[in-house]
C-alpha cells in the first residue's frame, strides 16, 4: 500500500496536525507521500526523508513542489504539463477545522479521492459537541446532561457547579475550562468565546472513570483497539493531549470487567454503523455508578489511535479495502430536456 497523508490546514490544530503526521512516519513501513496544506490552504508535496517540524515552522516547506487537486487526485505542473501524485489511498490526518469538520471530505468525494477519513455527514455530527449529544441520543447512547450558550445571547446557568465548559467546535481540549464556583465563570467563558461563538456546559464530575476505545469497520467485520485509561489529573489539558498525539508505542489495556467492556464496544457500534464507515474513529467514553456515557467522539483521532493497536498497519490496509461506495451517478441523457425542447417543437 502506498499512503498519501494529507495534514496541516487552516485550523486551531494546525500544529498538532503535524505532529501526527510526523509520528506516521515511525509507525508504518508502507511507502508515504507527505501531503501538506498550509494556513493559505496550499498544498505541497514534502519529501519523506525530510519531513521534520523545523521544516514547516521556518516556511521551508515553501520550497517543496506545490500541488493543486482536480478529478481524480493530486497533481504537480511540469515545464510540459502536469504530473499526478501516484499513490493507493488518502489519509486524513487534518485535526480540527477543514480535517474534521468535513471540507477535506467534500473536497476528496467531489474530486473522486479514495480516503481514509469520516465522510461529510459524520464529519458534521461529531464536530458540533452538540450534534453529536443529539445523535447519540438518538442511537440510544447515553450522554451527560449539558446546556448550550451562546455569545450574542448568554443565559443563565442551570447545571450546578462544578461544571465544565467546552467550545462548540473544537477538540484537543482548547479552550475547556472547569468551573468550581460562579466567580469563576466569567473569565472561562472569555476563554471559551475567543474559539467559538457557543460553548457547551456538562456537569463536572470528579473521579468519573474515562475509557478510550478505537474502532473501524472491515470488509471482514469490526476490529476494535484494547481499552485504555488514560492516565490524568483533572482532565487532559492541552499539553497532555498534544504530547498524545505523538505516541507511537502501545499502551497498557485498562482493568475492565467483560461486561463493561462489552457496554463500551456495543456504544461504539451504535455510534460507527453506518455513519463512520471508511473512517477510523476513537470515541471517549464515561462510566459513572455502571452506565456507559459518551464524551466525545474522535473521527480523526491524534496519530490515528495507532497505540491501541496490536497490528496499526495491516487494519489501515483492511480498511483502504473497505471503503464506502457512493452512489454512481449514469450518464445523463438529457431526455427532460429533449422531451421539452421537443413539444415546443425546438
Amino acid at each position: 500500500m502506498k499512503l498519501a497523508i494529507v495534514f496541516g490546514a487552516q485550523s486551531f490544530e494546525h500544529e498538532i496536525s503535524i505532529v501526527s503526521a510526523i509520528a506516521m512516519k515511525k509507525v508504518l513501513k508502507c511507502e508515504i507521500v507527505y501531503i501538506f496544506c498550509n494556513n493559505d490552504r496550499r498544498f505541497f508535496l514534502i519529501p519523506t526523508d525530510k519531513i521534520t517540524s523545523k521544516r514547516f515552522s521556518s516556511g521551508e516547506y515553501l520550497k517543496d513542489k506545490e500541488l493543486f487537486i482536480k478529478q481524480g487526485g493530486f497533481f504537480a505542473k511540469k515545464l510540459l504539463g502536469e504530473e499526478k501524485i501516484h499513490y493507493d489511498c488518502v489519509l486524513n490526518l487534518i485535526h480540527g477545522a477543514d480535517g474534521e469538520d468535513g471540507k477535506i471530505s467534500a473536497l476528496c468525494d467531489f474530486f473522486s479521492i479514495p480516503y481514509i477519513g469520516p465522510r461529510l455527514e459524520a464529519s458534521s455530527i461529531s464536530y458540533n459537541k452538540l450534534f453529536t449529544k443529539l445523535f447519540a441520543k438518538e442511537v440510544g447512547v447515553n450522554v451527560l446532561p449539558y446546556q448550550l450558550l451562546r455569545k450574542e445571547s448568554p443565559e443563565e446557568i442551570r447545571i450546578p457547579f462544578p461544571i465544565i465548559l467546552k467550545p462548540l467546535r473544537l477538540g484537543s481540549s482548547i479552550g475547556i475550562s472547569i468551573v468550581q464556583e460562579a466567580s469563576e465563570l466569567s473569565y472561562a467563558l472569555d476563554v471559551a468565546f475567543e474559539f467559538d461563538t457557543a460553548v457547551l456546559v456538562e456537569p463536572f464530575i470528579h473521579g468519573i472513570k474515562e475509557y478510550n476505545l478505537a474502532g473501524a469497520y472491515l470488509n471482514d467485520g469490526f476490529h476494535f483497539s484494547i481499552i485504555e485509561e488514560p492516565q490524568k489529573e483533572a482532565f487532559l489539558d492541552f499539553d497532555k493531549k498534544y504530547l498524545d498525539f505523538s505516541r507511537t508505542k502501545r499502551v497498557n489495556e485498562a482493568s475492565l470487567s467483560l461486561v463493561a467492556q462489552e457496554a463500551l464496544k456495543n456504544a461504539f457500534v451504535a455510534l460507527y454503523q453506518p455513519l463512520f464507515q471508511g473512517a477510523l474513529i476513537r470515541c471517549d467514553f464515561f462510566i459513572h455508578e455502571e452506565t456507559v456515557y459518551l464524551n466525545e467522539i474522535n473521527p480523526v483521532p491524534g496519530s490515528m489511535a495507532n497505540y491501541l493497536f496490536d497490528d496499526f498497519e495491516t487494519l489501515l490496509e483492511g480498511l483502504s479495502n473497505a471503503l464506502p461506495k457512493g452512489v454512481v451517478m449514469p450518464p445523463q441523457s438529457y431526455h427532460y430536456i429533449h422531451s421539452i425542447q421537443s413539444a415546443k417543437g425546438k
